[in-house]
């Protein structure tokens, strides 16, 4: 168990957007979203920006631009913890005809998928070490490769902002700990360990376990599950030596029928955090803890 953690609120994700009206999508929304999160406690805040049309996830520089002055222009000062997981969709035709692909296929290059990073230069982008099939589309497939994922760490770790490895089952571990053993990672390795997730690994206690003991000895690791068991995961994961990881990203309610917003999933962290004896870090405690190269205001 350890006696502190800090959160991360992920505040919009880049998939379809839910029935429910309760996810931001522009960005005016999804900052001020953020905003209200650190001021409820997030030390980081985890963001993806969503085309203002097909209301999707984006690689589009003027929208994350948006977001991030707004941030850096309020008066709270979270960690930003920008994705780079989107343009790796690869959607085949039917069964008995795979090809040719989908047009919803999305494939970026390495380059085109750190443009944002490169700009704003965030102290954390994620990177998502390993493929998965996708559970909302059964002829769909996230897909990293080694190629793919060894240059965006290379060029990371060029430009001072450190990678927070994406682990969605147990090979995904061997490979983000492949990346390190290579050199490609400077400093305290930052792992997300991500459950629930579809056709990942399951939140059960046994496969999370599973995961953490791969970990390096000296990695920083959070956990969270996608849905109900989210605000679970708040109280497990410091019991495993994890920091958490709450919002809209990954679950849209507060309890049973009761949708929740951003602000909110962090203030009911903190709570089951405080009632367990958990301390909450402060942004900067982050900062110096993971030795983040700090972008001036």
């Amino acid at each position: 168990m350890i006696s502190e953690v800090f959160i991360t609120c992920a505040a919009t994700g880049g998939g379809e957007v839910p029935k429910q009206e309760n996810v931001p999508v522009t960005p005016e929304q999804i900052a001020e979203s953020a905003i209200e999160a650190a001021r409820a406690g997030a030390a980081a805040v985890h963001l993806h920006v969503r085309d203002l049309k097909t209301q999707e996830g984006s690689l589009n520089p003027a929208l994350w631009r948006a977001v991030v002055q707004r941030i850096r222009q309020s008066d709270v000062n979270p960690v930003l913890n920008l994705t780079t997981g989107e343009g790796c969709g690869i959607v085949l035709g039917r069964p008995e005809a795979p090809l040719p692909l989908a047009p919803a296929t999305w494939i970026a290059s390495a380059r085109e998928r750190l443009v944002h990073i490169e700009e704003l230069r965030p102290e954390i982008c994620t990177l998502d070490c390993g493929s998965k099939s996708s559970k909302s589309n059964v002829n769909g497939v996230m897909v990293n490769t080694v190629g793919m994922l060894r240059a965006m760490a290379a060029r990371c770790k060029d430009i001072g902002v450190k990678p927070e490895l994406e682990v969605f089952d147990t090979g995904h571990v061997v490979l983000a700990n492949d990346l390190i053993k290579d050199g490609l990672i400077d400093g305290v390795p930052l792992y997300q360990l991500c459950m629930g997730t579809g056709n990942g690994a399951p939140p059960d206690v046994t496969t999370l376990m599973a995961m953490v003991h791969q970990l390096p000895q000296q990695a920083v690791y959070s956990a969270f599950s996608v849905g109900p068991m989210q605000l679970p995961y708040v109280a497990l994961s410091p019991l495993v030596g994890a920091n958490v990881r709450v919002g809209l990203e990954d679950n849209l309610y507060l309890s049973r029928g009761r949708l929740a917003t951003n602000a909110e999933l962090v203030l009911r962290a903190v709570e089951i955090l405080n009632r367990i004896g958990v301390r909450v870090m402060s942004p900067d405690e982050m900062r110096e803890k993971l030795k983040l190269k700090v972008y001036v205001r």
